[in-house]
């Protein structure tokens, strides 16, 4: 697939994350009952996705390119899990709560949603789609949860909204965008180091962010998301090698 194929697959993407997270936000802004009730089928059908897609595709295009790509792995899932702890530190919270601090690490994570696009998509497009389409669908509770943290923190609705869409939403393309002429100059080695630290990110979304939260609040079909989710991985995987 040429550069400029690349470069449009991750626009739109990336592009659909923005408009995904924007519409958790309106949703949750116009009708909090719904979103409430409904986050959970979201965040196990992405957590589904999320898991299976870079073990089973991402993960050995990585290594294909880059032996030592386990170890860079490893370093995506430590960065995540500090990163995590350094914020809940800050803000005195057990979870990503309130203030100038934790938004700022809502924002670093979706910034770092928008590189996942244009890493994946770079080695490949069945690997970029496998991971790109459970990150999309993450950004609608993402929006969510944004919203209700900024809520909470004592904003007013509508500057909750606001800053909601520039914290979590608009800075997933910008992510992608930055990223993506650094990404197209790095060496086929280098990019298989770049996309075991994805692998890594994305395992910690799924399996330390996204499941523990559904699952603290489990709904009677929650588990039926989270197998739709893996489903429709193990068929795009299905797919890519037939």
């Amino acid at each position: 697939m040429d550069n400029s194929t690349v470069f449009w697959v991750i626009s739109i993407f990336a592009v659909s994350a923005l408009v995904v997270n924007s519409i958790g936000i309106y949703v949750i802004y116009k009708n909090k009952k719904w979103a409430e009730n409904n986050k959970e089928y979201f965040m196990c059908f992405a957590a589904g996705v999320l898991i299976t897609a870079p073990l089973i595709t991402a993960f050995p295009e990585a290594l294909a390119k880059n032996h030592y790509a386990g170890f860079a792995a490893l370093a995506g899932f430590m960065f995540m899990l500090f990163t995590n702890k350094l914020i809940k530190h800050h803000t005195g919270q057990e979870e990503l709560a309130f203030g100038i601090t934790a938004v700022q690490g809502i924002g670093i994570h979706s910034l770092l949603d928008g590189i996942t696009y244009t890493v994946t998509f770079s080695a490949g497009i069945f690997t970029g789609l496998a991971s790109g389409i459970g990150l999309v669908v993450h950004e609608f509770t993402e929006g969510i949860i944004t919203f209700s943290v900024l809520l909470k923190g004592g904003i007013s609705a509508k500057k909750a909204a606001l800053y909601a869409f520039l914290v979590a939403g608009l800075t997933t393309p910008v992510g992608a965008f930055v990223a993506y002429p650094l990404v197209q100059k790095l060496s086929d080695s280098v990019l298989g180091l770049a996309l075991g630290f994805v692998v890594g990110v994305l395992i910690y979304i799924s399996a330390a962010h996204l499941l523990p939260e559904a699952t603290s609040h489990e709904k009677k079909h929650s588990m039926v998301a989270l197998c739709l989710g893996i489903a429709l991985s193990l068929g795009l995987s299905f797919l890519h090698h037939h």
